[in-house]
């Protein structure tokens, strides 16, 4: 999503009152507007977008050579996901910020180019299919992540190799359902000031209240899942990582996918919970809507798009490790790194060593008194 950097002050609405036969989307706001553009506007909003579809594009060649010299199924599947999620930060881009631009160098009048509101619904189903798909797809990499660290045997033997794809396919499926609400009826998409842009109406009355918990609560849910499941992970990771025997190169994956899939989701709640709170707020507290918040939350959410592609471009063991020649995976380096994992790391090591050797002990039993009723029947 790409938005106007536009002071407030420099856009003021037109003082005509929208009649009864006003389409529904200019009813709130109705343009013309008199507006008064400014070279810093129209500069930062192709700067920025250009920034953001660069970024992206350098992402998807590094995951595509990356993914033609994986051999590991759990990565090269945790590649799928990354890629559709680079995919979906840069479409959402070029189509958001070509219309953003397009406004800013033209000054179209939106009433005039789209009278019956499909171009204003248009952008604002995009506005929310590519802001939610990519949290409903950190989502789902946290799910995967957590199955393939916590539950491996059981995910490779289910799990088959367009499995994926297909998870990706459904996610954006999800979010394309939830962006079409408004069109049929649960909630509406409005112009916004200051007129470049159109989203759905934040309002404590009626369907728009309900849309609007929606997109809020399904944001919120998709972080508080992926902050749990990844956490869970993560101390499941540390206690394979520094146990003894195993696959260092396994490993080594496993580490890099995790550490990319934090990023990923410190960068959404960063980006995202201002926004997502900001609108839960409005309609749950009936206050009017403040557009200067509103504006200033969707370029904080704006920047995930931005700020994901340089997660798999630069943390990776290849760059890092350029980097910082020094910097290895093992057991002896990380707990260097971290000295106040090591008290953690050796208190959950033993706790999972005395538990595999309570489980051998009585699996050994139990087969020795097995063995001996064998005996005792056959005598």
């Amino acid at each position: 999503m790409t938005l106007l950097y536009t002071p407030q002050s420099s856009v003021i609405m037109n003082a005509s009152h929208p009649n009864a036969s006003t389409p529904l989307c200019y009813s709130i706001n109705s343009p013309p507007f008199a507006y008064h553009p400014t070279i810093a506007s129209a500069y930062f909003s192709s700067v920025f977008s250009a920034l953001g579809l660069t970024s992206n594009l350098v992402a998807v060649v590094v995951l595509l050579q990356s993914f033609r010299r994986t051999k590991s199924r759990s990565r090269s599947f945790f590649q799928v996901f990354l890629c559709g999620l680079v995919l979906t930060d840069f479409l959402g881009l070029l189509v958001t910020g070509s219309i953003v631009v397009s406004f800013h160098v033209t000054h179209f009048n939106w009433r005039e180019v789209d009278p019956n509101c499909h171009f204003c619904n248009f952008m604002g189903m995009s506005m929310v299919f590519y802001g939610l798909s990519p949290l409903l797809l950190g989502a789902t990499m946290a799910i995967e992540r957590f199955i393939g660290i916590n539950c491996p045997f059981a995910r490779s033997q289910s799990m088959s190799k367009t499995r994926p794809v297909a998870m990706v396919l459904m996610v954006w499926m999800i979010a394309g359902c939830i962006s079409l609400l408004p069109v049929c009826g649960v909630g509406s998409y409005h112009m916004q000031i200051p007129g470049s842009w159109c989203f759905f109406n934040i309002s404590s009355v009626g369907v728009d209240k309900v849309f609007s918990l929606v997109f809020s609560l399904v944001g919120l849910a998709c972080l508080a899942v992926s902050f749990v499941l990844n956490t869970v992970s993560v101390v499941t990771l540390i206690r394979v990582c520094c146990g003894p025997g195993g696959d260092q190169r396994r490993r080594d994956h496993e580490i890099e996918m995790m550490v990319q899939l934090l990023l990923i989701m410190v960068i959404a709640s960063v980006c995202w919970c201002p926004l997502l709170v900001f609108v839960a707020q409005t309609v749950l507290s009936g206050r009017l809507l403040q557009i200067k918040f509103l504006l200033l939350w969707l370029r904080f959410a704006t920047w995930n798009q931005i700020l994901d592609p340089w997660v798999y471009i630069l943390f990776r063991r290849a760059v890092l490790q350029r980097i910082y020649p020094n910097l290895h995976w093992s057991r002896r380096s990380m707990l260097t790194l971290y000295p106040s994992l090591r008290s953690t790391v050796r208190r959950l090591t033993r706790t999972s060593s005395a538990g595999d050797h309570d489980h051998n002990h009585r699996e050994a039993k139990t087969t020795t008194v097995t063995v001996r009723k064998s005996s005792d029947n056959r005598h």
